[in-house]
């Protein structure tokens, strides 16, 4: 009788005690990785205004499963397969994080606000000043993203599915969130939490991938003698206006995230600073603080535990994996083409998470040569990766919805 009323009591370790061992284990896994994730984010090892909310939200929601209404296990933070009306409401004056999610995130609008804010980071000059050598680099690193569609449809997967985790290639995290809720509903949740949890784990792996393929004396190719022409500000709100038009036309289907995008560079090279730091500080931030909780809180175990999320585990990791090795490839294309006068780890940098690649580009360079500098060479190929996986996930979403 005691130890029913201390069940009664504690009912996340009633839950966990109840569950079948898959269930047991797993949540105590995700448990052990949101502590994982949360050293990692506070190290800067990964973005730590990402990881950390991430982390403490992967951990309480595996520890705060509860008995619900009915016997039916489940936690109070939110419910993202919800469909029926009535319902819905019920939760959303119930599960504090159901508001968050519905409003938010199935509808797409976080992934918008994230690039307004990121459209204001981006210096569109250095595409402008660099324009088909940025463009290649940026096409060779979207080789994971080609490349597992076909893998993916052989693994099981639907067209539709494939395309949604192929996505994960091209390191865009709001882009992944975007195609999969477009294409395969279904498997938002695991697609959105591989491509999240990949692109911080990913990144960390990547310094290694460098130094494994590139000698150490080719690292060190500093770019600085390249500076390409002057762009003026006004050429670039008229590159941000024609593009995003253009962009639009092209590819209505993703028109919201082109607009957030080039609306966020049109701001920065308008000098509104009032509507800058609105979008830098108070949008970026604030989308990314809540991107990385709400995402935490969907690693649930009886979510993330399911056959299918082992194929997306495993296609994720490839994707990003290939992308890389396709950056690389491109690089050393240049390299040759160039005479030996292009840094080909510039090409990592078409991996297209502004501005981390970029920045672990210029890292690896300065380490093996104090005075190499190929910062602006990446950034140019960052902000094209951006663009170039925006219209491959335009692509897949025109053929297949």
């Amino acid at each position: 009788m005691d130890g029913i009323h201390f069940l009664d009591l504690f009912q996340g370790i009633a839950t966990l005690v109840a569950a079948e061992p898959k269930i047991m284990f797993g949540r105590i896994f995700l448990m052990l990785l949101g502590f994982v994730l949360i050293y990692l984010g506070s190290r800067n090892v990964l973005e730590p205004l990402l990881m950390i909310p991430m982390g403490l939200g992967m951990s309480s929601v595996n520890a705060g499963v509860m008995f619900l209404e009915g016997n039916k296990v489940g936690t109070l933070f939110v419910d993202p397969l919800l469909s029926d009306p009535v319902e819905l409401i019920n939760m959303l004056q119930i599960n504090w994080l159901q508001p968050v999610y519905t409003l938010t995130f199935s509808n797409g609008l976080i992934a918008c606000l994230v690039f307004m804010g990121i459209g204001v980071l981006l210096d569109v000059g250095y595409v402008m000043a660099r324009p088909f050598q940025s463009m290649f680099i940026a096409l060779f690193a979207e080789l994971g993203t080609i490349l597992i569609f076909p893998i993916a449809v052989g693994l099981g997967l639907t067209e539709r599915e494939a395309a949604s985790v192929a996505t994960i290639g091209g390191a865009d995290g709001p882009m992944v969130l975007f195609t999969s809720l477009v294409l395969a509903k279904h498997l938002f949740v695991p697609i959105t939490v591989v491509g999240y949890l990949y692109l911080g784990l990913t990144y960390g792996a990547y310094p290694y991938l460098i130094k494994w393929l590139v000698p150490k004396h080719i690292r060190g190719i500093s770019m600085a003698a390249e500076r390409g022409p002057s762009i003026s500000r006004s050429q670039k709100l008229v590159f941000a206006v024609v593009a995003c038009t253009l962009l639009c036309l092209l590819f209505p289907v993703a028109a919201p995230l082109f607009f957030s995008l080039f609306v966020g560079v049109a701001v920065r090279e308008s000098g509104i600073e009032p509507f800058k730091k609105l979008l830098e500080d108070t949008f970026l931030y604030g989308a990314t603080f809540f991107l990385g909780l709400t995402l935490g809180v969907l690693c649930e175990a009886n979510t993330l535990l399911e056959p299918t999320v082992l194929k997306l585990l495993l296609l994720g990791m490839l994707a990003l994996l290939i992308s890389a090795l396709g950056g690389l490839l491109g690089g050393y294309i240049l390299y040759f083409w160039s005479g030996g006068k292009f840094n080909p780890i510039i090409g990592i940098a078409g991996v297209s998470c502004v501005p981390t690649t970029a920045k672990i580009v210029q890292k690896i360079a300065t380490e093996a040569n104090p005075g190499a500098i190929v910062l602006p060479q990446a950034l140019g190929a960052n902000i094209s990766g951006v663009i170039t996986t925006a219209i491959i996930a335009a692509v897949y979403i025109s053929l297949l919805r």
